[in-house]
């Protein structure tokens, strides 16, 4: 049935003057499960991947093993887990079975002690086999990934991603301390779908896990795409995913005038929200559409394939400029945001190639962009590393962490009170 998913959208800006130049419009999409999958849960299949190195003794260690157990907690008998734990070896501890004695396995995880060097890429292949074991239409399968050292074996670890992302298991690649290679957990997420993370703290890994957990067993809708179809004189220059996470979407291109790009699964619990940047040619005074933009999804757990939601977008353009309407500030605010998140990925573009200079006007200019939006303890932290650029050449290991990944989660709940269009 439809009206599963809602799709709405809101102008920057709903009316712009009519001028005899090009535009940029944006346009903040946001994609809902409705009420009528509240009732959904998913079986979830999640392959725990631990480093239990040397250098994980003491809190980070207790924090790991306790955080797995909260999380196996919020698991039952519908549910599977794995745990493959791993130092230069590695160990599966917990080969992949339904949750039905929670005790049992919580006491397994509470025997994980530290010991030995760090080598991911055994202990990843490892997890993927458990989960391949479990895998199928109706279950929701992750693997979940945290280290706290460099590894041996980076290619092999690449390898494995793209593995796991044809797999269709996205991976929650996690980083605990300064002492890891932030790049490279990156790129693995980036390859296997799915999302990277940093915790200075360990005592925050236990609300991540159960938020995963929690994630997983919400995401009912799956395989959502969206296809954006434009009319003559508009095309899209960028599409942002801005919640959960601030991220560019890659489109690819379905006819002259359309564009499609993957959103993968969506929790019932979330917005998922898209900024899409187009550019509009000159038009005379008056309302007019400037496209459609549709959204495909599943639900399997309610036998629902290949079901639509759409939205038309309508814009209109005035002759008179003082007529034109003001902006929307919650979305200004998102575009804000994303653009200080450009300018550090930019900026450590520059600071890998040697350019110190270009590098520190790009944060500097992120810091004026956060500071607007009262993002006070990342712009400080940016401004102390710029300082660190201009004193001695180089960033913190933990700074530049801390920027990598605070900019990527500076939307919040609080921006989401849009007007209706």
């Amino acid at each position: 049935m439809a009206g599963e998913v809602q799709l709405t959208g809101t102008l920057a800006r709903p009316a712009l003057p009519a001028l005899p130049t090009q535009q940029v419009v944006y346009l903040l999409l946001d994609i809902t499960a409705t009420p009528a999958v509240a009732h959904v849960q998913m079986p979830v299949n999640v392959g725990f991947v631990l480093d239990h190195s040397g250098s994980m003794k003491g809190d980070k260690m207790r924090c790991v093993r306790e955080a797995t157990q909260r999380a196996l907690g919020l698991m039952g008998p519908q549910d599977i887990v794995s745990v493959v734990i791993f130092d230069h070896r590695r160990e599966t501890i917990i080969s992949a079975q339904p949750v039905h004695n929670v005790a049992a396995l919580q006491a397994e995880v509470g025997k994980i002690k530290d010991a030995g060097g760090t080598k991911i890429a055994p202990a990843l292949e490892a997890a993927l086999n458990e989960v391949r074991r479990s895998q199928n239409a109706n279950t929701i399968s992750r693997i979940i990934l945290l280290t706290d050292g460099q590894t041996e074996g980076e290619r092999d670890c690449l390898r494995l991603a793209e593995e796991i992302g044809k797999a269709n298991v996205p991976l929650t690649a996690l980083g605990v301390g300064d002492d890891w290679n932030e790049d490279l957990l990156i790129e693995m997420a980036n390859r296997s779908g799915g999302v990277a993370e940093y915790f200075s703290n360990p005592n925050d890994i236990a609300s991540f896990f159960q938020g995963a957990v929690q994630q997983a067993q919400s995401a009912v809708v799956q395989n959502a795409a969206l296809t954006l179809r434009f009319v003559q004189g508009v095309e899209p220059r960028a599409l942002w995913q801005v919640t959960p996470l601030i991220q560019q979407l890659a489109y690819r291109p379905i006819s002259d005038r359309a564009v499609g790009v993957s959103l993968g699964d969506v929790s019932k619990d979330e917005h998922r929200m898209v900024l899409i940047e187009m550019l509009v040619d000159p038009k005379q005074a008056g309302q007019y559409r400037l496209g459609q933009i549709e959204v495909n999804y599943d639900i399997p757990q309610m036998q629902v394939v290949g079901e639509k939601a759409r939205y038309d977008v309508m814009l209109n353009f005035v002759a008179d400029p003082t007529q034109a309407t003001a902006v929307v500030p919650q979305v200004m605010n998102i575009v804000e945001k994303v653009s200080a998140h450009k300018l550090q990925t930019r900026a450590l573009e520059d600071l890998a190639e040697g350019n110190i200079g270009a590098a520190t006007q790009k944060l500097q200019g992120a810091v004026t962009r956060l500071l607007n939006q009262g993002e006070t303890d990342l712009a400080q932290t940016m401004q102390q590393e710029i300082e660190n650029l201009q004193q001695n050449g180089q960033m913190t290991s933990a700074g530049q962490k801390t920027i990598k990944f605070g900019t990527r989660k500076t939307v919040r709940l609080s921006d989401l009170d849009l007007p209706k269009s």
